[in-house]
């Protein structure tokens, strides 16, 4: 009579099996998850980057021709306030938004149209104007304190050519 000295049915499998669930642990635990809004791809002639937005981290590099911010992003809104046909055909742009210190406006098209700007606080009160007098404009909003501000962009007849919504950090 023989005696059967094997290990009895599954021994020999348990090491694989710890080690394969030790491994996709150690795999997961170093996963970085997050809750975003949105995001998404964006690519133009330049290249394509990735984005997120809703989530509160990131890091800031800043050079000769402009900044980006990497990592985690913050969020932020870009919006028009009171979208409507106007009788001149330029395109407006303010940014950065949310801005900390200078605003940019800018006029794609701009062939000296009489234009100018008024800013003003939530509560409506005007706190500057200025004439628009190049394709950029730049507004100092560094003494300002944190908040949202409005930006009218009117024409020579005093008329809203555009709105926008301001955010100050």
């Amino acid at each position: 009579m023989t005696k059967n000295t094997s290990p009895p049915f599954g021994v020999k499998s348990r090491p694989i099996v710890l080690l394969t669930a030790g491994l996709l642990w150690a795999g997961l635990a170093q996963a970085q998850e997050s809750a975003n809004a949105s995001g998404g791809d964006a690519t133009g002639s330049g290249g394509t980057v990735g984005y997120s937005v809703g989530q509160v981290v990131y890091t800031t590099n800043t050079g000769s021709t402009g900044s980006v911010a990497q990592g985690v992003q913050h969020a932020y809104e870009i919006f028009t306030v009171g979208i409507k046909e106007t009788a001149m055909n330029i395109s407006l742009t303010a940014f950065p938004n949310p801005t900390t210190e200078n605003l940019t406006l800018q006029i794609s098209d701009y062939n000296n149209e009489k234009l100018s700007y008024q800013l003003f606080d939530m509560q409506g009160k005007q706190l500057s104007n200025g004439q628009i007098v190049a394709q950029q404009t730049q507004i100092n909003m560094s003494s300002l304190p944190v908040s949202t501000y409005f930006i009218n962009v009117i024409n020579q007849e005093n008329k809203k050519v555009q709105s926008f919504k301001i955010i100050k950090n």
